[in-house]
């Protein structure tokens, strides 16, 4: 279509003004101006459509209001004024507009655009002629004219950012309409809407604008429900090209459609009517990452609270239900995590879900069978009604899963909803009978074979610490006020804290009832009489009674403090165990013990369930010890001593030494019975039964003289009958460790004379020959079991020492390291099986270690000692790799061992094996944790933080690394692969977060070693080189994993002076190979198993590709390694024997 010829002036072109109104020009002043204009805008105003005379006369002066003085001039009232007068002239004039000329009408419009944008502020004294502007535009569809004109897109789209910009919270409904009807009648009337029209309005769904302007998101939210019929094209064309074509340039919005989905359903689902079925496509992408964005949106979409989809699209619904048997492990994981929401808000779907719940319920991967609990557990938990008994039964078998994570969620689950449907009768007695199996699964848990990880020692180990945590908070209460005092009240509610629900929450309701504690000295009183020894059940109702009613407020309906205190009572109270029940349990076992117990009809022999008492008594003789005093109850036990049955006794004399400490003074019939009993145990009993009964021994008072009778009784013992050593060296090593006093001299001549030179440097048998690296115990050969027990002996006699002043732990030391570089076989011999190698190097690592722990003992222990024990994580034997880690990581997470032993899991980089280093991993996530933790609850752990701080392990680490035996030229591209695989293994867990800019700091760390010498050998120019490469290497792996690293560390960081010289020079060099550009690999999703690192160059390790990772040592041919590819010579290497002939060599291990 063409404009019209614009219409001729009257006059010849001369410009008529309203009456009164002089001429308008740019000789006057702004303030004329302004005052001229609002007469011409009151004329126009007054003016419409039908006076012809006037639209004529006035003509003229509407070219003249569209020239550049008018639309170009500096005064915002001039323009307001102007673009008043031209909206009113577009009203007046049409349908044609006096202005022809496309240049023209583009420079009007855009102007008038500008002006909108005074729209913001409704307090400004012009808003009411701003709000006329708009009004008058959007009353007659002024804008559009510009559907004619070529680059009309430009105009709209600026005058869609500006009413979006411009929209706030201050304008009323008036002008939200006003700015629709513009919008909308531009989208409904025009051709089409362009990208980067529709881009305008999209960008105002994406959460981070949402987030910025709610009021641009619902004016976006409205104009897209009025043109749904119109848009839905456009909407369905830039998802088609973005989603299915792939061509993300067209808009800049593409990296959001999934945010975009969400929310166009959320306004109005047939904005997509088009567009799901590119869903459907997308779900079956061949791109793991690409299908697990879209199953996030769509669980959105689906799970939804009004959502019908799944109903309006079936086709959609089953394609995404088959992403529950997706191979990638995230997709699976969010698929169950839908489920929780979708039982919930659309139980009608939840026999589509179930089957597929079976089957995730049985996944390989704990995380997601831990998820399929949660989800049925949280659904269950906000109407019962929302679970089938199917789903339950899901969560019923997962209390048997072989993880105890998994099986710890189901059986709390499981006792949550027994507890609120049962106990508390939330829901009925209808609810309750379906869900009444729940209490005697959960007790019969305890008739299995297993109750290491059973749901009530769990829960009565938590009661006993949170009981002494409350116990230390009473005695705090009762020291006088100070700023030490405060801090350590602090810490003890932090921990309180952590075990309760919601612990950020949980804080601030600990730190008031703390408040109420300090004032309320009666509530203190029923506090520590709850968590007495001696409180019974029925007295535990009465203070937990007393304490709740103090802290009620009537007025208050709700009260989540008070909530959160009940919590707290019912933790600790004793509601289930005190004497009476101890007692009861007591007859209960007896009645086993005669026969007339009915355990056959219970399922279980009599046998098992004297055993399983024992078991049960055993958790809680440690949890409730001043139950058990009675005459009764230690009688029965003295019966379960007298039985055959090993673990039997065993567990009965653990009893004693948990609750027997008031015996001697209270019982003294029992004690005399005891001792002789206890006192053949020590002889002739099982090493754990000797063990045992010597702890017990010595904790009365007349201990010490029945001690000294059993040294007497050791004193010759035979190293040529093994079998008959083994618990008297158990029972000599637990004596000279309770009392040193009495006992570390005269057991000096026994170590050196017997246990070193007549035992351990003897082999009097020839071992079996059949090459296995590992057997079961019953296959190992009673020398080598003396042997070990020898072993252990040594390190107690040491700990009970705790002093090193006749040099007894150097020659130890000494001893335990030969040991290890001999491979187990200290003679030499060669008599020695290579199973029987493997216990013994196993041992000796663990004896290292267990010295380690004590203070004394670690600062002798050489840098050479502690890298033959940190090699044994490398063993040839699978067995002593995973049991050796396993004692590590239990020492760390104590915080018994120095944190150099952290070092250690770095070489587990190297382990062939997958879920050997999965466990490593996870030991250093835990350990790293734990020391992080704290820090943060103990104020004074500041001092000590070279000891404490994670990241103080990387000194320890690169100097273990520049001495590991395979890394023998620091030049070789393989070889410093294998390095890098170790430094990255250490450093991704703990560069997961940059907390106090600790990048740097590690940096900082790395760059100072650099500038040392190796104190191991500080002259030995090839040793500080290989110090210096792996330096350069960790600093490449720090590079490339933060880019925060270069910044300035937040402190100098202390380098341990065992392992580092400071040098003079300094040293500015780089030693890093310039083929060395290795980039480190991410960690992979879920982090739950590691993927098998490459570690080439030599190894001692070759993996077999027929043979399972977890596969035992036992036999050759399910053995995961070839021992014909072991690199024997790895603990050799790291150890330089002298030139002493073996006989002087052993003659020096043995002056202990």
């Amino acid at each position: 279509m063409e404009f019209p010829q614009q219409q001729k002036p009257a006059g010849d072109g001369k410009i008529i003004y309203p009456p009164g109104v002089k001429e308008i020009t740019d000789k006057i002043t702004n303030d004329e101006v302004v005052k001229r204009l609002k007469m011409v805008v009151k004329t126009y105003m007054d003016m419409d459509q039908d006076s012809e005379e006037e639209k004529q006369q006035y003509l003229a002066l509407a070219l003249h209001l569209a020239s550049e003085f008018f639309l170009r001039n500096p005064n915002k009232d001039v323009r307001l004024l102007v673009a008043c007068c031209l909206a009113d002239i577009f009203r007046i004039y049409a349908p044609e507009a006096p202005y022809t000329s496309h240049d023209k009408l583009k420079d009007i419009f855009l102007f008038i655009t500008r002006q909108l944008k005074g729209l913001e502020d409704t307090k400004s004294p012009q808003f009411n002629r701003y709000f006329y502007l708009l009004e008058n535009l959007a009353w007659v569809k002024s804008y559009n004219i510009c559907f004619e004109l070529e680059d009309c897109n430009e105009i709209f789209i600026q005058l869609f950012k500006t009413l979006f910009s411009v929209i706030n919270n201050s304008h009323n409904q008036k002008v939200q309409m006003h700015m629709m009807d513009l919008m909308s009648s531009i989208i409904m009337e025009g051709d089409g809407v362009t990208q980067e029209l529709l881009d305008t309005i999209l960008i105002n769904l994406i959460p981070a604008h949402k987030n910025l302007n709610k009021q641009a998101y619902d004016l976006a939210k409205t104009l897209l429900k009025r043109t749904v019929q119109t848009i839905e094209t456009c909407i369905a064309n830039f998802f088609n090209q973005v989603l299915v074509m792939g061509k993300s340039s067209v808009s800049d919005l593409s990296e959001h459609v999934f945010d975009l989905i969400q929310e166009l359903f959320a306004i109005d689902p047939m904005l997509l009517t088009s567009v799901m079925p590119q869903l459907e496509f997308k779900l079956k992408s061949n791109d793991g990452e690409e299908r697990l964005a879209v199953v996030r949106l769509l669980a959105k979409l689906f799970g939804a609270k009004d959502s019908e989809l799944a109903s309006q699209n079936r086709p959609l619904w089953q394609c995404f239900l088959g992403r529950f048997n997706d191979i990638h492990v995230p997709v699976r994981l969010e698929c169950v995590k839908f489920a929780s929401h979708c039982l919930m808000n659309h139980p009608d779907l939840a026999r589509d879900l179930t089957e597929y719940l079976k089957v995730r319920s049985h996944d390989p991967e704990e995380a997601i069978r831990h998820d399929v609990i949660v989800t049925i557990i949280n659904a269950g938990k906000k109407d019962l009604n929302l679970v089938n008994d199917q789903l339950l039964g899901f969560v019923r078998e997962r209390t048997l899963d072989k993880r105890w994570r998994v099986r710890k969620e189901a059986m709390m689950g499981l006792a949550q909803l027994y507890k609120k449907y049962c106990l508390h009768h939330e829901a009925g007695k209808e609810s309750a009978q379906k869900i009444t199996w729940i209490k005697d699964k959960l007790l019969h848990i305890y008739y299995q074979n297993s109750i290491d990880d059973k749901a009530l020692n769990e829960m009565w180990k938590c009661q006993n610490m949170l009981r002494g945590l409350v116990k230390e908070l009473l005695d705090l209460h009762k020291l006088p006020v100070s700023e030490a005092n405060n801090t350590a009240m602090f810490g003890k509610l932090m921990s309180i804290a952590k075990n309760l629900p919601d612990a950020g929450k949980a804080q601030d309701f600990m730190k008031k009832f703390n408040q109420v504690l300090g004032e309320d000295e009666k509530l203190r009183v029923q506090l520590e009489m709850l968590i007495s020894p001696t409180c019974s059940c029925k007295q535990a109702e009465i203070c937990v009674r007393e304490i709740t009613r103090k802290l009620t407020f009537p007025k208050q309906p709700t009260n989540p403090f008070l909530e959160m205190v009940k919590f707290l009572l019912e933790r600790i109270a004793p509601v289930h165990i005190d004497s009476e029940a101890i007692s009861a349990l007591v007859k209960l076992l007896n009645k086993s013990i005669e026969g007339t117990a009915d355990d056959d009809e219970e399922g279980v022999t009599p046998d098992t369930a004297i055993r399983s008492g024992l078991e049960l008594l055993k958790v809680l003789s440690f949890t409730h010890p001043t139950a058990f005093h009675s005459a009764e109850t230690y009688e029965s036990l003295l019966q379960c001593l007298k039985m055959e049955d090993e673990k039997v006794a065993e567990a009965a004399i653990q009893i004693f030494r948990n609750t027997g400490q008031k015996i001697e003074t209270e019982l003294q019939q029992i004690r005399s019975t005891l001792i002789p009993i206890l006192h053949q145990k020590a002889k002739r009993g099982t090493p754990h039964q000797a063990k045992q009964a010597v702890h017990c021994i010595h904790i009365f008072e007349v201990g010490d003289r029945f001690l000294t009778e059993l040294f007497q009784d050791f004193k010759n013992l035979n190293a040529d009958v093994p079998e008959q050593l083994i618990t008297p060296l158990v029972s000599l090593g637990h004596i000279s460790m309770l009392a040193p006093d009495q006992f570390a001299s005269p057991m000096k001549s026994i170590v050196a004379n017997f246990i070193v030179k007549d035992l351990l440097m003897n082999d009097r048998s020839v071992g079996n020959k059949n090459g296995k690296l590992w057997t079961t115990d019953e296959e190992v050969s009673p020398e080598v079991l003396a042997k070990v027990q020898a072993i252990k002996l040594l390190v107690r006699w040491l700990l009970g020492m705790k002093n090193n002043q006749s040099k007894s732990a150097n020659s130890t030391l000494r001893l335990l390291s030969a040991m290890l570089v001999s491979e187990g076989d200290l003679t030499e011999q060669k008599k020695i099986s290579k199973s029987d190698m493997s216990r013994l190097r196993l041992a000796a690592g663990g004896a290292i270690m267990k010295l380690a722990q004590e203070p004394c003992y670690h600062d002798i222990i050489t840098p050479e000692q502690f890298q033959l024990c940190g090699l044994v994580i490398n063993d040839e034997c699978y067995q002593v790799r995973q049991i050796f880690a396993q004692k590590l990581h239990l020492a760390l997470v104590k915080l018994m061992l120095p944190l150099e032993y952290l070092a250690v899991f770095a070489l587990c980089a190297k382990d062939p094996v997958k879920e050997r280093r999965a466990h490593a991993r996870q030991c250093l996530l835990k350990n790293i944790s734990v020391r992080r933790e704290y820090i943060k609850q103990n104020p004074l752990a500041q001092e000590k933080l070279v000891s404490l701080l994670p990241e103080y392990v990387v000194p320890y680490m690169i100097h273990l690394l520049a001495h590991d035996p395979d890394f023998t030229k620091p030049h070789e591209y393989e070889q410093l692969k294998d390095i890098k695989e170790c430094l990255w293994f250490m450093l991704e867990v703990l560069m997961t977060k940059n907390e106090n800019n600790s990048h740097a700091f590690l940096r900082k760390m790395v760059e100072n070693i650099k500038q040392t010498k190796d104190a191991q050998c500080p002259e030995d120019a090839k040793a500080n080189e290989k110090l210096y490469i792996v330096c350069d290497v960790a600093l490449f792996v720090i590079a490339n994993k933060s880019t925060a690293c270069h910044l300035d560390s937040p402190k100098d960081p202390v380098l341990p002076t065992k392992f580092f010289l400071i040098q003079d020079k300094f040293n500015n060099d780089t030693f890093q190979p310039p083929c060395f550009f290795l980039q480190p690999k991410p960690a992979p999703v879920l982090a739950a198993v590691n993927k098998p690192l490459t570690v080439p160059g030599r190894r001692i390790f070759t993996k077999t590709t027929t043979a399972s990772d977890t596969a035992s040592n036992t036999s050759t041919n399910s053995s995961p390694l070839s021992s014909s590819t072991i690199n024997k010579n790895r603990y050799t290497r790291t150890h330089t024997c002298t030139s002493t002939s073996k006989k002087k060599r052993f003659l020096q291990l043995s002056d202990c």
